[in-house]
């Protein structure tokens, strides 16, 4: 049934409206009413995967930060907007676009072998550029490049050969399409540095006088085509790229109509809340939530600063960071997404590689902590809120607390240690009696010393910390342990577009 509220432009000017990277849907909070019995059979496999790839790759991944001629290196899947580019010279890459280094399955192997359960890659970015074999137009990958290659279908089967589950990120924004109604206003912001620029305006195809009917029939036959022909898609991973605006004669688009499109042919296809309508989760975008959250929620994160390709960016997170964010972000209820933006020959940029290569060897060994493990069952670790210091939202601030992270399966509580605490570790108290303790790093899982005390029991640990990334104190128990208030807080923070 259409109302007013599921209309995708009156949605998404709520989504976008105060700038162009601004968005509604608190980072911890999934916009939906109560799962369905439905919805929560959609939801298991994403809430037990807790890992996954985000692949930003497109026509942007040629010029690699910098457009030809032009002083600026911080660009990269945004720079057709960032350079104020017409369609007619952005078109250009195309025929430059020839990524013969491209093997779907060296980068399905590289996801999981850090770990990785599902595998998120743009079909088509905001630059309207479709990196699959579509029929309804012909500035694809196919038919507007020499490589004439779908990289989609190949990374489709790649992914379902090596039970990953395949996604695909699909933007309702176009810079390139002239019926698409998401034209950016004379005041945008940057999306490297979050000002606005008074003189910045896109001037490319896409008008106010857009016929968006005919562009909603575009987006709808597009995921059609991506539903039918890459085998089962596990999230069709929408993003809206900016301000957008309802065309001069009051059409809008209907977002429940490509909601239902997708469920009839997908049926356990998840949907992000970057739609508007029927959203499983929500996508807090490189940051993590402050405290424990209630609702499914995805933290999607660029391992280095860009989402795409951008050849001067040496900025990588360690291996070490990489870990404590998966440790934080999974002991709050979430899912991790991070990013790597492939070269415009097709390989994964080496650091990338090396990083997840590091990753997967603690994944590998702690992998009860984290797959299908539920959130934490205290709270007071995470973290606190600072009323002497303000957010910038004007409310106290959140600290985060560095020591440890738990997360939950039946009958077992994981403790990562991100701060080796010495030979003594002291449990917070719970009624549940202990079985055993051990590190899931000791291949024998040698029990350890438990001793009782009013406080919590304490641990008796190694004096030094074993080799590889922040080790995992396993404890078995008798019994359920009930979760307890504190670090509950829901960040207020918005969702941003990448």
């Amino acid at each position: 049934m259409k109302t007013p509220s599921r209309l995708l432009v009156s949605s998404l000017a709520c989504l976008f409206a105060v700038t162009a990277l601004a968005q509604t849907a608190p980072s911890g909070q999934s916009p939906v009413k109560p799962y369905d019995a439905a919805q929560q059979q959609r939801m298991a496999w994403f809430t037990h995967a807790r890992l996954g790839m985000f692949i930003h790759w497109g026509l942007y991944a040629i010029p690699a930060g910098q457009w030809p001629g032009r002083a600026n290196t911080t660009r990269a899947e945004w720079i057709m907007l960032q350079e104020n580019l017409p369609s007619s010279e952005y078109e250009k890459l195309a025929p430059q676009f020839n990524p013969v280094k491209f093997d779907a399955h060296a980068w399905v192997d590289v996801a999981k072998a850090a770990g990785m359960k599902y595998l998120v890659v743009t079909s088509r970015h905001h630059d309207g550029f479709s990196m699959f074999a579509t029929k309804q137009t012909p500035y694809n990958i196919i038919d507007a490049t020499p490589f004439g290659r779908d990289p989609i279908k190949e990374l489709a089967d790649a992914c379902h050969q090596a039970g990953i589950v395949f996604c695909v990120y699909y933007s309702i924004a176009d810079w390139h399409h002239p019926d698409s109604p998401a034209e950016y206003s004379q005041r945008v912001r940057d999306p490297e540095t979050n000002k606005q620029d008074p003189n910045h305006g896109f001037h490319g195809n896409p008008n106010p006088n857009a016929d968006v009917h005919k562009y909603d029939a575009f987006m709808r036959a597009q995921i059609r085509e991506l539903l039918t022909r890459y085998g089962e898609i596990g999230i069709v991973w929408f993003d809206g790229g900016g301000a957008f605006k309802v065309s001069n004669r009051g059409e809008l688009l209907e977002a429940d109509q490509m909601a239902e499109l997708i469920h009839s042919l997908q049926p356990a296809c998840l949907i992000n809340n970057r739609l508007g309508v029927a959203a499983d989760y929500g996508t807090p975008e490189q940051r993590i939530p402050g405290g424990r959250t209630v609702d499914p929620f995805e933290v999607c994160m660029t391992l280095n600063g860009h989402w795409g390709y951008n050849r001067f960016d040496d900025n990588w997170k360690s291996p070490e960071t990489v870990v404590r964010n998966i440790a934080d972000i999974v002991s709050k209820g979430g899912n991790y997404l991070l990013n790597v933006g492939p070269k415009a020959t097709g390989e994964f940029p080496a650091e990338a590689v090396n990083i997840l290569r590091e990753v997967g060897k603690w994944t590998h060994t702690n992998g009860a902590a984290i797959y299908g493990a539920g959130p934490t069952p205290f709270g007071a670790e995470l973290g606190y809120e600072d009323s002497a210091k303000k957010d910038r939202d004007g409310k106290p601030a959140w600290v985060d607390r560095d020591e440890w992270r738990c997360t939950t399966q039946p009958g077992n509580l994981y403790f990562t240690l991100l701060k080796w605490p010495g030979e003594k570790f002291t449990l917070p108290a719970f009624p549940n009696k202990i079985v055993r303790a051990y590190l899931l790093a000791d291949p024998m899982q040698h029990a350890l010393r438990v001793t009782p005390g009013a406080g919590g029991a304490t641990i008796t640990l190694p004096a030094m910390a074993p080799e590889g990334l922040a080790p995992v104190l396993g404890i078995e128990i008798e019994g359920a342990i009930a979760p307890r208030g504190g670090g509950d807080k829901l960040d207020s923070k918005k969702d941003t577009a990448s």
